[in-house]
């Protein structure tokens, strides 16, 4: 729904994933969201053998919109680093992987400035992104598959799961679903989308008729 040209991408890991795809998704800004399996050595890992994984989230964002150092600061506001759920193992890690110098840069600084700021210096692992396992299709857009009526309707517009998974709407639903965002928000965001004014309102019906 958005337009993805100056799409950027970071993955990033902060507990169980299933919060963050929400928590990120209903942010404005953000084009798509994916919850996976990165930053270590096991190759196809899946949720039952996650081997060095870790729960990511994978968030592509329009900087023109929503920076770096904004997505930042929503993920060092929202979990502690120090110690995710008394979990030591890297399932549960605060982990930034980053694409380029430019993305390393943009953490170093957030970093410094939330330690001038007194907030301590984050107990979270920085390192170059490698690949990201895309977790199995039960874990994407998990608060919102709990509303039946929700996927009914957005089966309409999204009828494969990756469909779903990979869009936008679906990540601004999910974020409703959890409970970060509300109603109004969202149809109010749809109004300023580069679609046109018949798309506007086939989505703003849509969304209308889901039962929550």
């Amino acid at each position: 729904m958005m337009n993805d040209n100056n799409m950027s991408t970071v993955t990033l890991g902060m507990g169980c994933f299933w919060s963050p795809d929400a928590l990120f998704g209903q942010l404005r800004g953000i084009i798509r969201t994916r919850v996976g399996y990165a930053g270590g050595t096991l190759d196809q890992p899946t949720y039952r053998q996650l081997g060095d994984h870790t729960e990511t989230v994978e968030i592509d964002y329009d900087p023109r919109i929503l920076s770096l150092e904004n997505v930042l600061d929503v993920f060092w506001s929202n979990h502690n680093p120090f110690n995710i759920n008394d979990y030591k193992g890297r399932q549960y890690q605060s982990l930034v992987l980053y694409r380029g110098q430019t993305q390393l840069n943009a953490i170093q600084n957030v970093m410094q400035t939330r330690e001038e700021q007194g907030k301590g210096k984050p107990d979270t692992e920085v390192a170059p992104f490698n690949r990201f396992y895309l977790a199995e299709d039960r874990h994407q857009k998990y608060y919102l598959k709990r509303y039946p009526s929700a996927i009914e309707e957005l089966s309409k517009l999204f009828p494969s799961p990756q469909e779903l998974t990979n869009a936008t709407l679906a990540a601004r639903l999910n974020g409703l679903a959890k409970g970060y965002t509300n109603l109004r928000a969202i149809l109010d965001e749809i109004r300023t989308w580069p679609i046109s004014e018949e798309e506007q309102g086939n989505l703003l019906h849509l969304i209308q008729r889901i039962k929550w």
